[in-house]
């Protein structure tokens, strides 16, 4: 092979060599003196490779959403909604509500006069969701009309939420920086459950309490004379109901009124405590339903210090979308003077009066601490869980465990690589020292892919490393013994080696590939600690193809070319 040729094989590897060990060992900022000490590289290791929570340690959650909740809240919102189309309409009906027993999850719409019960149909289906053919399913029978889920659009609509808690989880995380979480479907079709891994948290508690918390904030009415008359404030919930004529009717709700109240740490209040000793809704207040606009209509959210200044003396402040602006603009401006509230997760947070026209942004106040401020804003911006979730497994793993198993590792594989390295020099004598080079930089290869593609390195993930060495050296072997065939027929050593690469090539492809390809079924069916062995011994086996192929042939043409000497024999 000609000398040009061959210092193009050696710069491409050079130049490979030295950003894999950069990707590998380098800050990831402007480089200092310190940086490359030996502590500055242990540093650069830890930042740079992201460890699993069998290594690193963390919190391990199993959870399930709890998606019964989720189909019934859709089939109440939609009774309710139907009554009120059928009545604005001026249709008669007797009433509307939802049925949500042994599975089923219907609205039932009862008319007065069964002459009309197309009528109402098409006015229901007109104004509300229940149009929608593909999860609901109308059918009629004397006086009523009864819109169904089939079990079919009720399977599509529980994954579509565990789908849309997924994604609100992972904005959560994020916002709160949890670095390099697991977070996937868990467990058999249907089971609803959602597995989330957390390297390094030690203390998960606030991390559940803010995914779990929710976010459900509406804008309401509060039934009161205008101001400047006194909110009007029930000291009961029973007298909030009388106050209404015993019965609350489908256009109110009474709720309670938490006025100037801390919500619990970890992300807005919760719904009031069974322990007789928590503290008591101060009063009670009805509101109209629905509400004037929701928290789907909400832009943004965050957390500010309030006028006063004071450390635990925050407020949340929010902006509305054009939608929900326009809205808010039209019903603010008919209602100077009216008392409106911000009911957040079912209880009112704050109370004010309507001063003139308000547009798209307001104010949540109530005493919150810096940190529940910034939780709240967090999971206001992120969106309301469609369904609460339930822990069904919980573990922690202590660090000193995840450093018990990396040196177990590390151990492991130096002792495999110390004895492979050994027999290669005791068994192919100098050829051996072209496979141990071949073999350091696929270890360093390999590193630097995990970093590139934001791997995350787990204790079956080193496994996967140590397979790797054993199969790069699987590749020379392979390609030495067909050497030593082709020396033995006669050949020149030059020649032995273009036909020992050239042979084993095909064989070494044929081994690789069937690898990867068992590997990949691994990765796209298995769960995260297989998923992580199969990640790197596919990066393994595809970077072995260049160490083990052409850094190997590239170190055999030197030695045949080097100050143009033939060697008459070959140290293998």
């Amino acid at each position: 092979m000609k000398k040009k040729n061959l210092l193009q094989r050696v710069i491409i590897i050079v130049v490979i060599t030295l950003v894999g060990l950069y990707i590998v060992i380098g800050p990831r900022h402007r480089p200092t003196r310190s940086d490359f000490t030996w502590s500055g590289i242990k540093n650069s290791l830890r930042n740079n490779i992201h460890l699993g929570l069998d290594l690193k340690g963390g919190s391990h959650l199993v959870m399930r959403v709890k998606t019964d909740e989720y189909l019934k809240r859709l089939a109440d919102g939609n009774a309710l909604a139907a009554e009120k189309a059928a009545k604005d309409a001026g249709l008669p009906i007797k009433g509307a509500r939802a049925n949500t027993t042994g599975g089923n999850y219907q609205v039932i719409v009862e008319a007065n006069d069964g002459s009309q019960l197309q009528a109402i149909r098409d006015e229901v289906q007109k104004k509300t969701d229940l149009n929608d053919s593909s999860v609901w399913g109308a059918s009629t029978s004397g006086n009523t009309v009864t819109w169904s889920i089939s079990g079919t659009a009720q399977r599509y609509l529980s994954q579509q939420a565990v789908d849309q808690a997924l994604k609100i989880i992972d904005s959560r995380l994020n916002a709160v920086g949890v670095v390099e979480p697991v977070l996937q479907t868990h467990g058999a079709t249907g089971s609803n459950q959602i597995l989330l891994q957390m390297p390094g948290i030690q203390d998960p508690e606030r991390i559940k309490s803010l995914l779990g918390s929710e976010s459900r904030l509406e804008l309401v009415h509060v039934i009161s004379p205008p101001s400047p008359s006194p909110i009007q404030k029930y000291a009961t919930e029973q007298e909030a109901i009388q106050s209404l004529g015993g019965t609350v009717p489908s256009n109110r709700r009474v709720v309670p009124y938490f006025d100037r109240d801390e919500p619990t740490a970890g992300g807005g209040a919760q719904q009031p405590s069974p322990d007789p000793n928590a503290k008591k809704p101060s009063s009670y207040v009805v509101i109209e339903v629905p509400s004037v606009v929701d928290g789907s209509e909400l832009r943004n959210a965050s957390a500010i210090n309030s006028r006063g200044g004071g450390t635990d003396d925050y407020q949340i402040q929010f902006s509305l979308k054009p939608n929900g602006a326009q809205k808010f603009g039209a019903w603010t401006g008919a209602n100077i003077n009216e008392y409106m509230g911000v009911l957040l997760n079912d209880q009112i947070k704050s109370i004010a009066f309507i001063k003139s026209q308000i547009s798209d942004s307001g104010e949540i106040s109530g005493r919150f601490t810096k940190q529940s401020a910034e939780d709240l804003a967090v999971t206001l911006r992120s969106g309301a869980l469609p369904a609460r979730i339930e822990y069904l497994e919980e573990r922690t793993v202590g660090p000193s465990l995840g450093a018990d198993s990396i040196k177990a590792g590390v151990t492991a594989s130096l002792v495999g690589l110390a004895l492979v390295v050994s027999f290669m020099l005791f068994y192919y004598r100098g050829s051996g020292i072209n496979a141990v080079v071949a073999l350091l930089l696929n270890m360093i290869l390999m590193m630097a892919g995990l970093i590139i593609f934001g791997a995350t390195l787990t204790l079956p993930g080193i496994a996967g490393i140590i397979l790797t060495v054993g199969m790069a050296v699987d590749s020379n072997v392979l390609i030495f013994e067909r050497i030593r065939e082709e020396l033995r027929t006669g050949k020149t050593v030059a020649s032995a080696v273009e036909q020992g690469f050239a042979r084993a090539f095909v064989t070494i492809i044929d081994t690789h590939v069937t690898t990867i390809i068992s590997s990949l079924f691994l990765f796209v069916f298995g769960t995260g600690p297989i998923r992580g062995f199969a990640v790197t011994l596919v990066l393994g086996l595809v970077i072995n193809l260049f160490s083990a192929v052409y850094v190997s042939r590239t170190i055999f043409i030197w030695l045949l070319n080097r100050e143009g000497r033939r060697p008459d024999a070959l140290s293998i």
